[in-house]
């Protein structure tokens, strides 16, 4: 049964690679693996290097420098993932994801790390060593995130409420002139639940922006003299 939110993971092999031990009963299999990775917790600092992962049910980051280091998240607590490039976000590029935690309260600025503080984090920061491997990362998120759809969209009920809110700066015409901008759409990601939904809404605004351009021509037209 998944867990809601980050938990700690410590069950490795006891071998020299020290791979996390996966839940065999529910055919869980690992798809990717990434060493030199560091995580970044909230608003923490980025933890010592480790390696990432992915599974086709949970995120697991373990520590290369503490054996008793390490964190998991199930996909289905994940409600956003994305490749961040933008400094101003964080220094480095990386995997940006926001975590459902199932709590109301405060995010998670308080330093303690036991586990009910580390569940209460929101999000998650995977940064490797070699950006290259960004795109990797994010095509293996999406992946799991298919493997592991949200229990009411199994269930055909009501959609959760995961909304795409854009600026005005980035909805502007600019966007649109050259086609659709890349960064544009790497800034969107992925959001589970629902994975059209990011072509979706950039469908709907090209469509409303082409249709602002016929009703102008049309205009133009109709008051030019005859």
């Amino acid at each position: 049964m998944a867990t809601t939110g980050l938990r700690f993971f410590t069950a490795r092999t006891n071998d020299n690679i020290g791979a996390p031990i996966l839940d065999d009963n529910n055919s869980e299999v690992l798809m990717h693996s990434q060493e030199g990775v560091s995580i970044v917790l909230g608003s923490r600092l980025a933890e010592a290097s480790g390696t990432l992962y992915i599974t086709s049910k949970q995120v697991i980051w373990l520590s290369d420098v503490d054996v008793s280091k390490g964190y998991a998240v199930d996909f289905v607590s994940i409600t956003l993932h994305a490749i961040s490039r933008d400094p101003e976000g964080y220094p480095s590029p990386c995997i940006y994801t926001q975590i459902e935690t199932g709590d109301d309260g405060d995010d998670d600025e308080d330093d303690d790390e036991g586990p009910s503080e580390i569940s209460k984090t929101k999000e998650m920061r995977l940064v490797p060593s070699d950006p290259n491997q960004l795109e990797t990362l994010f095509n293996v998120f999406c992946e799991g995130a298919e493997l592991n759809p949200e229990p009411m969209a199994m269930e055909g009920g009501d959609e959760e409420e995961h909304n795409w809110i854009f600026s005005a700066d980035q909805l502007n015409a600019d966007t649109f002139s050259n086609g659709i901008d890349e960064d544009f759409i790497e800034a969107i990601g992925h959001s589970n639940g629902d994975h059209d939904l990011a072509h979706n809404v950039l469908q709907l605004q090209i469509n409303d922006h082409r249709f602002e351009d016929a009703e102008e021509m049309e205009d133009e037209t109709s008051s030019a003299p005859q």
